[in-house]
């Protein structure tokens, strides 16, 4: 509602005949034009997703999920990332990459419910899907990726799996991206703090930082002894999952002309 009401206004403020009737047609284009591109993001997703045989109705209810965010997260890239993920992990894992692609485009389909239907996205999701002759398996995954049910297969649990990575990816959320650039920046602020570091860069979502040292201040002996200080007052401060690696790199350059 809220983009049919976007474009209709944007039309009319650029067409500037505002009266009753012409507010009803902007409307009108405006629902028309909207209801199409949800049609085509439907397609575009199960097509991206590479999972065939949906009806038409689920698929235009996929493509709603085109104007659902969750924390910021586009539920539809969402979805259609977590059928990616849910493909290489049952390929992996030597389950059927099909039940898990399907269940994994289709575990957010009840998000695109409207509001003042009862239930949970997860029940009403599998109630929609199993009306239009998805198969059991994959009703189940949809039914319990938040364990609202029990989970009947491997697919299934795949499905919960590939919904938690997709989320929980640096910068996927809002509230996820605040937490990164905190870490990342906590991480370059202890580096920095020690004498002789000229400068420090978080890399691969944190899991590794680098840091340039003077080399008239810290010899090839104090590079070592600073990156293992560094790494425990990482420990000492922080919490996070894995490991993060030190890296401290001293760099001398010589530079001569011949002429």
């Amino acid at each position: 509602r809220r983009e049919v009401a976007r474009r209709a206004l944007a039309k009319l403020i650029t067409d500037g005949r505002i009266h009753p009737a012409r507010i009803e047609k902007l409307i009108s284009d405006a629902q028309a034009e909207v209801d199409r591109i949800i049609k085509e993001a439907g397609e575009q997703a199960a097509y991206e997703a590479n999972v065939h045989g949906l009806h038409p109705e689920i698929l235009k209810t996929l493509g709603r999920l085109k104007y659902r965010t969750s924390y910021g997260q586009n539920q539809l890239q969402h979805s259609v990332e977590a059928a990616h993920i849910a493909s290489m992990l049952a390929a992996e894992l030597g389950a059927n990459i099909e039940t898990a692609k399907m269940g994994a485009l289709l575990h957010d389909l009840g998000k695109a419910m409207d509001h003042d239907q009862e239930g949970t996205h997860a029940q009403l999701g599998a109630e929609f899907a199993k009306r239009f002759k998805v198969p059991p398996i994959v009703v189940n995954a949809i039914a319990s990726h938040h364990h609202e049910v029990e989970q009947e297969s491997i697919e299934a649990i795949i499905v919960e799996a590939a919904d938690a990575i997709s989320g929980a990816r640096p910068g996927a959320r809002r509230e996820n991206l605040e937490n990164y650039i905190k870490r990342v920046r906590t991480l370059e602020e202890i580096a920095t703090s020690f004498a002789g570091v000229e400068s420090a860069y978080a890399l691969q979502a944190g899991r590794e930082i680098r840091i340039l040292v003077r080399p008239n201040q810290i010899d090839d002996l104090a590079a070592v002894r600073l990156s293992k200080e560094i790494s425990k007052n990482i420990e000492d401060t922080m919490q996070y999952p894995g490991q993060i690696q030190v890296t401290v790199i001293r760099e001398t350059r010589a530079v001569g002309f011949a002429k």
